[in-house]
């Protein structure tokens, strides 16, 4: 069996069966994320290919624009938005307004698809910044991740509308988690779900892998500490109440946490989210843009 596959695909394409027409991974995603993993890339070129799009320039500029930078001059070209915002920034945004619009969906009382869109990006910022502030590599891939994370659930609100009310009601009437009540359901959860997806579009082995195991973290089978870090991202955006989402309302903090990142105890780990209180308000004001 190839590194950091597990038979669950099978059991996902299964369920999934009936469902022709989940979509492939946004072509200009795809382009942008293979320029920059080539060495040397350009200004020019990464131009080049997110000009394709007109509605991402148009959103890169008002972002750029907005007061989360507070740019003195106006920014009016894409080239010097890459310029000033950096590859990796844009790489993120590139990926997260093509997703958004690849799975947009309507809301209803079960889900509320703006709440949705806003954790996935608080958790993959969190996540990016705890990289750097705990010293774990691969900050970029921990935001992609962190916004891949619950990516299974939106799957299951747009393709199995039917089912997805009884997951939400056996959520609240018997006090379990979602995962379960998604399995009891459906037979798989959202984190498989999400999981067969990145296989599906190509993405790195770990990034897969960490989509599977946010939840359940120790189990990570390529990379735990990156993956703890989206599992904390992710309680962070829930303890702190900015991002949160409801499937998240009984996610606790796993213990390894403590010991991976040197936490004595509960209160210094409150006193260190606390320091992002600032952060995540900014980023929760960014989606606004993105929306």
């Amino acid at each position: 069996m190839e590194k950091g596959k597990t038979n669950t695909p099978n059991k996902v394409e299964l369920v999934l069966s009936n469902v022709y027409n989940l979509p492939p991974i946004p072509q200009v995603m795809t382009d942008v994320i293979n320029l920059l993993n080539k060495p040397n890339t350009s200004v020019s070129e990464l131009s080049a290919v997110i000009s394709k799009d007109q509605s991402i320039i148009t959103k890169i500029l008002t972002i750029a624009n907005s007061p989360l930078y507070g740019l003195s001059r106006k920014v009016s070209s894409i080239d010097f938005a890459i310029f000033l915002l950096g590859f990796s920034e844009i790489q993120n945004i590139v990926s997260t307004l093509t997703l958004i619009e690849t799975f947009r969906n309507k809301s209803d009382k079960y889900m509320d698809q703006s709440e949705f869109w806003k954790h996935s990006f608080i958790t993959g910022a969190a996540a990016k910044r705890l990289c750097a502030d705990l010293g774990v590599q691969g900050g970029s891939e921990a935001f992609i991740a962190g916004f891949l994370h619950d990516l299974g659930v939106s799957i299951m609100h747009r393709y199995f509308h039917s089912k997805f009310p009884s997951i939400v009601e056996k959520i609240a009437d018997e006090k379990i988690s979602p995962s379960q009540a998604e399995k009891e359901i459906l037979g798989v959860s959202h984190e498989e779900i999400g999981h067969y997806l990145a296989e599906k579009w190509n993405f790195p082995d770990n990034l897969a892998d960490i989509v599977l195991y946010h939840h359940d973290p120790m189990n990570a089978k390529i990379n735990k500490k990156l993956t703890l870090i989206i599992h904390f991202a992710d309680y962070m955006t829930h303890k702190m109440g900015i991002g949160d989402f409801k499937w998240d309302r009984d996610l606790e903090l796993n213990d390894a946490v403590y010991d991976e990142f040197n936490f004595k105890d509960e209160i210094e780990i409150e006193n260190f989210m606390m320091e992002y209180k600032k952060f995540l308000t900014d980023q929760f004001e960014m989606i606004r843009f993105l929306n």
